[in-house]
């Protein structure tokens, strides 16, 4: 792999390359000790992508699920930040697709690339071509909220009552908003507790493909921050986002 490709191309390159590692390894290993899998895919896919950046962008920082957070990326113009095996629990769950690899960068306080692999799904979506977004939902057709299926927030059953929506439970944060840039649901939705690498990736396609992507009270998602919670967020198509956020700070009133 080049060190002269384009910073989406780096991006979707290694998160493509690390899915397929990860299916090789799903593959030999099979899923009869699910707890050696889930260690083997985040130790595997994390010296790759660690290794590989090193290599390819050797003046940039990166922050990983799986690595040491090197304080030095607080100094740092680009990091790349990144989450080797999301979804680790579905990974190591039999005919599950919904686990991922996000590859994203920051750049001058901005998310500049991004790519998540969904391995088991067959596709990359990334910077290099987002996926395209209809002008407009089709009409009447019932709302899709996918959240998670092991630690769903409270709020959002009351908020799909509200709303008429169907909740659609999903594992790896990547799938779920991948889920949106698809047309597969129409709202992801999340509270409770996520780091930077669960959404740095998936957020940078959604926003080069037009979605709104924000916390749940409206606020900025900052990445590249000194502590790298990031704690909850709403993604969905930008003419629902008004609605959702007032809808949303209902239900939560209510919990």
């Amino acid at each position: 792999m080049s060190s002269i490709r384009n910073d989406h191309e780096v991006a979707r390159d290694l998160a493509t390359e690390a899915g397929r590692q990860l299916l090789r390894l799903r593959s030999r290993h099979g899923f009869d000790e699910p707890e050696v899998l889930r260690t083997l895919g985040d130790r595997t896919a994390h010296e790759f992508l660690f290794s590989s950046l090193g290599r390819l962008r050797p003046s940039d920082a990166v922050l990983s699920e799986e690595g040491v957070d090197d304080a030095a990326r607080l100094r740092s113009r680009r990091v790349w930040i990144i989450d080797p095996l999301d979804g680790t629990r579905e990974f190591a769950e039999e005919n599950r697709t919904d686990w991922a690899v996000h590859v994203a960068l920051w750049e001058n306080g901005e998310l500049a690339a991004g790519a998540v692999a969904l391995p088991a799904q067959g596709s990359t979506l990334s910077t290099v071509d987002p996926p395209w977004l209809p002008d407009e939902r089709p009409s009447g057709q019932r709302l899709r909220i996918t959240t998670s299926r092991t630690r769903p927030p409270e709020f959002v059953q009351r908020m799909a009552t509200s709303l008429g929506a169907e909740v659609v439970p999903m594992g790896s944060a990547g799938a779920k908003i991948c889920a949106v840039l698809l047309g597969i649901a129409d709202i992801y939705v999340h509270a409770g507790g996520q780091f930077e690498w669960d959404s740095a990736a998936p957020v940078a396609v959604a926003h080069a493909a037009g979605l709104h992507a924000s916390r749940i009270d409206g606020a900025e998602l900052a990445y590249n921050q000194v502590d790298p919670s990031l704690p909850d967020i709403l993604v969905c198509r930008p003419e629902l986002s008004s609605m959702l956020l007032a809808n949303i700070r209902d239900a939560a009133e209510l919990s």
